[in-house]
């Protein structure tokens, strides 16, 4: 297997499953419900926001491997539209997991080469180093939102 398609696999499976850790986007936010995603715990970020900032760089690697510019900045990564009902949640959840897929679709078709070549620019380090890094960047939001989703179930 080459290390595009493990990329890949790896990217489906910490959100759809099949990981070493056991725990997935899928699964976790399945019963989390938009008023739950929109709850503040503490100085916590929501679960909505979390939810969003890791697919922010979803998209942003989606526009690189569809050969658009890269236009990502980390102070936009938190930004998005207010989730006010189910309908906005749903969307939210449709469009991250779709464009899931859509990426690792794209890293799979990545020629084994590129990989080690620079992400649009040496500063950025490869496209390894972009995509394995985005990929641990959600791990590590996931057990975020596992957390924050636990107390805002037991507080309710």
């Amino acid at each position: 297997m080459n290390l595009s398609i493990q990329l890949a696999k790896h990217l489906r499976d910490v959100y759809n499953g099949g990981n070493w850790t056991c725990v997935n986007m899928k699964d976790t936010l399945a019963s989390v419900s938009w008023e739950q995603a929109t709850t503040k715990v503490y100085s916590f970020n929501t679960i909505a926001t979390l939810v969003h900032h890791v697919h922010y760089y979803v998209a942003a690697q989606i526009d690189v491997l569809q050969g658009r510019p890269l236009n990502a900045k980390d102070e936009l990564s938190f930004a998005y539209a207010p989730i006010n009902n189910d309908a906005d949640w749903d969307s939210m959840l449709s469009k991250v997991f779709t464009d899931v897929e859509t990426l690792a679709g794209l890293i799979e078709q990545l020629p084994e080469a590129a990989i080690c070549q620079h992400f649009t620019d040496e500063k950025y380090g490869t496209y390894y180093r972009n995509l394995q890094g985005m990929i641990e960047h959600t791990h590590y939001h996931l057990g975020q939102i596992t957390l924050i989703k636990k107390i805002v179930q037991e507080t309710k």
